[in-house]
């Protein structure tokens, strides 16, 4: 999918372009998914706001997008509290890989994490829901390409880590999330993620970006993460990050 395909704006991307872009995603994910034979309003698009100014977060609320995803727990704390009281219906994933000292933070911030990938973490979350008095919902982050850069659980030990995790977290964990290694087919480790959340009997699969989600979408995905194609391209400076 080119960038003009996607409705990917540039850098900058003011009220009109993110409203436009945002029509033009919603519109392709209702595609997507009926020639998938699923109903559209089974994939939840996650608006990923993360290295974007609140400027880009507020137009994106103001076209009616709830739903953000922010790799840094210090950034989406800088932008979502104030947020929420005018938008009560906001939710915040957290999406990037989590350290256990920010893990408090994330507790109280987040709706969803999408990056539990290790026992220690899981310590981290408990003992952080324990102080918070909550919990927010959960994914496992599965390394569905093993690659040694990356967060995520391995693939041969991700059925022995997503049992522990039911059995810690019960119904709060909800899901799985993949993000398949960059220049090969995704559709291979889209239907991984997929055949493994339904072994477990999870519901939400959590793939695809701004380049592939629609082949997520036709491989079973009921969330996807959406940046570029909605505020363009990262600012100058951040793209390497």
């Amino acid at each position: 999918m080119t960038d003009s395909q996607s409705g990917v704006a540039s850098a900058g991307t003011g009220h009109g372009e993110i409203a436009s872009a945002l029509a033009a995603v919603r519109e392709q994910i209702a595609q997507a998914a009926r020639d998938a034979g699923r109903k559209p309003e089974t994939v939840t698009l996650v608006a990923v706001s993360k290295f974007h100014p609140l400027e880009a977060v507020e137009a994106a609320l103001a076209a009616g997008q709830r739903v953000f995803g922010e790799n840094r727990v210090q950034e989406a704390m800088s932008k979502f509290p104030q947020l929420r009281e005018r938008y009560p219906d906001l939710r915040l994933h957290l999406i990037g890989g989590l350290q256990t000292n920010k893990a408090r933070d994330a507790v109280r911030i987040a709706d969803m994490i999408e990056s539990l990938d290790r026992a220690p973490l899981s310590d981290a979350l408990l003992r952080a829901a324990d102080q918070e008095g909550r919990l927010p919902d959960l994914l496992i982050e599965v390394n569905t390409g093993d690659e040694p850069q990356k967060f995520g659980v391995p693939r041969e030990e991700a059925d022995a880590f997503i049992r522990a995790s039911v059995a810690r977290f019960g119904s709060k964990l909800r899901g799985l999330m993949c993000i398949p290694p960059a220049g090969e087919d995704p559709c291979p480790h889209f239907r991984f993620l997929t055949a493994l959340a339904d072994e477990h009997g999870l519901s939400v699969r959590s793939m695809g970006m701004s380049a592939d989600f629609p082949q997520a979408i036709a491989e079973g995905a009921t969330l996807v993460r959406v940046g570029t194609a909605i505020f363009g391209h990262r600012p100058a400076g951040l793209a390497g990050t």
